[in-house]
């Protein structure tokens, strides 16, 4: 079996996630993961599936051919995920330009990887600025003390609060 990775993006509109499994349940591929989301107008997403070597070609033509949708198609990679290395930091602040490129600095300077992260600017009247909200999935290399991934995040800047969540 085949491991493949698309990205798509389009205009949103209804049915287009059915179009999508439609056209991959037709060439016997298995939907495996997804995140998809509507985004300023767009319907926007990622997602793996599986399919047999037989089937890939034809797969990938009629995916390639579907107008509603912009899509690109990659070959998974084998990798190894560790979930009992994995943190999920819970993080909010007040928004700000660059707040995401200082998060990932932090975590990348810690040698942590990033497995997944979402992120939302939410309304607080009673703050007087929009907050930053974000849900970070991140795997820690050996010998990294989860409690140092928070002050170092944490630091940033006084606003800033970091939870773990199990």
């Amino acid at each position: 079996m085949k491991q493949l990775i698309l990205t798509v993006i389009g205009q949103d509109k209804a049915g287009l996630v059915e179009q999508l499994a439609t056209v991959i349940a037709s060439h016997q591929g298995n939907w495996m993961a997804s995140n998809l989301s509507h985004l300023g107008g767009y319907f926007a997403g990622i997602l793996q599936l599986e399919v047999s070597e037989e089937h890939v070609f034809a797969l990938t033509t009629e995916l390639e051919r579907m107008s509603d949708l912009d899509i690109k198609i990659q070959q998974g990679l084998d990798s190894v995920i560790h979930p009992d290395k994995q943190l999920q930091f819970v993080i909010t602040g007040n928004d700000r330009p660059g707040i995401v490129r200082e998060l990932s600095s932090v975590m990348k300077h810690k040698g942590a990887n990033i497995i997944h992260f979402e992120s939302s600017k939410q309304s607080a009247p009673n703050w007087g600025v929009p907050l930053f909200h974000a849900i970070a999935t991140v795997e820690l290399p050996a010998g990294l003390n989860k409690d140092e991934v928070v002050k170092a995040l944490e630091a940033i800047a006084s606003d800033v609060v970091v939870d773990i969540e199990h």
